[in-house]
């Protein structure tokens, strides 16, 4: 079974739903790095420029508040329940989460450069400029979710469940989508080439130029030799 390239008359396709939009904390307080570990609640806290970097903590909740110019490097996170959140230039790099629930957010010009999200749930979430080259989301379940103007190079959806999602203007080059699975999951005017696991595309609709190249990964995995 292959994507859905191009128009089909005869295929219904629901509207795609928008992610919902956070509701933060009017007059967040400022938090210290000491707040963030295991089993805390957070509600209505400001992390601004604060190095959350190489914690290990799990069953974080944390809602309503806002993360700008914080550094997140090689933190793990377990278990943890992130709602309501705005976040603004914060660098996730080589994160490491598992079990995690990012709900109602929004994360703007922001690095999740080889960031892991496994087994993780993505629900109403807006991902907006910034970078997530190599970044795993294996096993997870994107419902409503938004990917515009972002650097996925060699971006990892192995195993997850996207529906409702859309990449508008994204350069997925190197992606991989092996046994992923795709309800209402729109590409629009995104790079798409060497795309990998072209089979867990079935249902994906793609517009712009990413059609043409998604055609060339198709062949190779056919096996089809294009001589020019």
């Amino acid at each position: 079974m292959t994507p859905a390239v191009g128009h089909q008359r005869d295929v219904y396709r629901p509207p795609l739903q928008k992610p919902a939009q956070p509701r933060v904390h009017p007059s967040p307080r400022p938090a210290e790095v000491e707040e963030f570990e295991d089993d805390a609640v957070l509600k209505g806290v400001l992390f601004e420029a604060v190095h959350l970097v190489g914690l290990r903590v799990e069953i974080v909740e944390m809602e309503q508040s806002h993360l700008v110019g914080t550094r997140l490097n090689g933190t793990s996170l377990e278990r943890c329940v992130l709602s309501d959140l705005v976040c603004e230039n914060v660098d996730f790099a080589n994160l490491r989460s598992r079990d995690t629930s990012l709900l109602k957010s929004t994360v703007a010009t922001s690095r999740l450069t080889g960031a892991h999200w496994t087994s993780g749930q993505f629900t109403d979430v807006t991902i907006e400029g910034g970078r997530a080259d190599l970044a795993q989301f294996r096993h997870s379940k994107l419902k409503r979710v938004v990917f515009h103007d972002v650097n996925l190079q060699q971006v990892d959806f192995q195993f997850a469940e996207l529906a409702h999602v859309s990449f508008e203007s994204c350069d997925l080059t190197g992606a991989q989508f092996a046994n992923a699975k795709m309800i209402r999951v729109e590409f629009a005017n995104c790079t798409m080439l060497d795309i990998s696991g072209t089979a867990g595309l079935n249902g994906a609709t793609v517009r712009g130029p990413g059609a043409m190249e998604l055609g060339l990964s198709l062949a190779r995995e056919a096996g089809i030799l294009i001589e020019q």
